[in-house]
């Protein structure tokens, strides 16, 4: 049976003794680590820490919350803003979708399998296309259409459905609608979205015709926090693969819908692990 393992994060100004005196509260209460990383950035003067540790000796508090007291001394002292979660406790997260299944159903695959770092607490969809995919799976689905004019009221809902399941994320898998700046301004740095890698140069409907007609030679995907600023939000993962003039218009579909459901995966489990920090207007992603 593997060891129960903590995760602490911590980010803060910059100043000396940071990483020594987290290294020294968990040695004085006989906490191993596992993993440790940290990145001082110069040009903002702030500080990262991320640290995975499990007992190793008799001292080792018994509860995640006699950890959060013998932290709470260390977070005072330097002003940190910090977590500190159990390692096999997913984050829960309720997926967005339109009609298009390839997101989703990764992610489904992959919380079937186990690799997922987050646990689908619900799908909401503005249709009912994917529907039996949901069902198959048993997550629960919420159809929440949006006509004109009920926008702020679908939104409410999708608000609600949130804060009814706990959950940390909102995923958008291919969700064709664009947030109000004022709901995507209160899920700030718990919405995540997907889109192709044409952006800015071929916005709008049928992006990989006219990608096929400039004949690009990259494709790829971006996934990234979402702001009020449409498809602009701090990135979190991207990634691109060479396509040349042999590929057809369906073939490029058919490996940016490949290259966006990986993205969006590495994405979401990079957050789950809580490997991902707000860095200003970009993210820092430890490895």
């Amino acid at each position: 049976m593997a060891a129960r393992r903590w995760i602490l994060t911590l980010a803060c100004e910059d100043r000396v003794g940071i990483v020594a005196a987290v290294s020294g509260m968990l040695s004085e209460r006989d906490g191993f680590i596992v993993d440790s990383q940290q990145y001082a950035d110069l040009d903002t003067g702030h500080f990262f820490m991320r640290v995975v540790f499990q007992a190793g000796g008799p001292r080792f508090p018994a509860d995640t919350r006699a950890l959060r007291q013998a932290f709470a001394d260390i977070a005072q002292r330097f002003g940190l803003g910090w977590a500190l979660v159990e390692a096999a406790a997913k984050p829960r997260a309720i997926v967005a979708v339109s009609k298009g299944a390839h997101c989703l159903n990764d992610l489904l695959f992959r919380r079937q399998s186990g690799s997922l770092a987050v646990e689908i607490a619900a799908i909401v969809s503005n249709h009912e296309t994917l529907r039996g995919l949901a069902d198959w799976h048993g997550v629960p689905f919420h159809y929440l259409p949006v006509g004109d004019g009920d926008r702020p009221a679908q939104e409410a809902a999708i608000g609600r459905l949130i804060e009814d399941e706990g959950a940390e994320l909102l995923i958008l898998a291919r969700y064709m609608q664009v947030l109000s700046a004022d709901f995507a301004g209160r899920l700030d740095g718990r919405c995540v979205n997907i889109h192709h890698s044409f952006l800015p140069g071929f916005k709008g409907a049928k992006p990989y015709h006219r990608a096929y007609e400039r004949g690009v030679k990259l494709i790829g995907a971006t996934a990234h926090f979402v702001t009020g600023d449409l498809d602009e939000g701090p990135i979190i993962e991207q990634a691109v693969e060479r396509v040349d003039h042999r590929a057809s218009v369906d073939d490029l579909i058919a490996i940016g819908r490949d290259i966006e459901a990986q993205v969006l995966a590495r994405a979401v489990n990079a957050i789950g692990e809580r490997r991902v920090f707000l860095n200003g207007g970009k993210t820092l992603v430890f490895r």
